[in-house]
């Protein structure tokens, strides 16, 4: 951040992407709002791990909007922020899970299955709907991880919920909410050399132009 150099011009966004990103957040938003209330209502620590992460998309797709117009160093810097984010996301849930597992509480099947199931859909609309961006800068590619995660994730619950039905035991949604943690390091990882790499980039192209002037100055 503290880097004073210009930005290279920005690159357009492909063109949808900004509505596509508003869809996206008031979709994030609302099922947040419904996965914590069931989270808490069944005790499900895989829900509530998909709940943050509603909640965590929600943000990242508000800080994209803001930087949406801004060069590609700002954007990389966008990127890397989420992408650190994502990481920390699944060491939380990582710790949320040691911690249910201690005390043994067993989540209520039925409303996972549910809720599950809904978000899942939400999920799938959205991942369908940002599909096509899933190749542009570092910024754009988080978007499209972060719903694809989502969508993994909702498959995973509603996999919880049936095996928490059948066993009577927490360890479907203990385990179901480990893979979750595990899967938001991974991409946050990603996301994060992404970012590095078009920072890089960027920061290389802004200095061209300077060493161009520089250069034609001496002559």
């Amino acid at each position: 951040m503290a880097c004073t150099c210009s930005a290279p011009d920005p690159k357009s966004p492909a063109p949808g992407f900004r509505r596509a990103l508003w869809i996206a957040l008031w979709v994030n938003l609302a099922m947040f709002l419904v996965e914590g209330i069931a989270s808490i209502q069944s005790g499900s620590v895989s829900l509530m791990a998909d709940a943050i992460d509603f909640f965590g998309d929600s943000a990242n797709y508000i800080l994209s909007l803001s930087v949406l117009s801004m060069g590609m160093l700002w954007r990389g810097r966008a990127a890397m922020i989420k992408g650190l984010t994502m990481a920390t996301f699944g060491l939380v849930v990582w710790a949320r899970a040691i911690w249910i597992a201690q005390t043994g509480i067993t989540p209520e099947p039925l409303t996972m299955g549910a809720v599950g199931l809904l978000a899942l859909t939400a999920n799938v609309s959205v991942a369908v709907m940002l599909f096509r961006f899933r190749e542009g800068d570092s910024d754009m590619r988080s978007v499209w991880l972060c719903s694809r995660n989502d969508a993994i994730s909702n498959i995973a619950v509603m996999g919880a919920a049936l095996g928490v039905f059948g066993t009577g035991s927490a360890w479907p949604d203990l385990m179901v909410a480990a893979i979750m943690g595990t899967l938001a390091v991974t991409a946050g990882v990603s996301v994060v050399r992404h970012a590095r790499k078009d920072i890089a980039e960027a920061r290389s192209e802004s200095m061209q132009p300077a060493a161009n002037t520089s250069s034609s100055g001496s002559r």
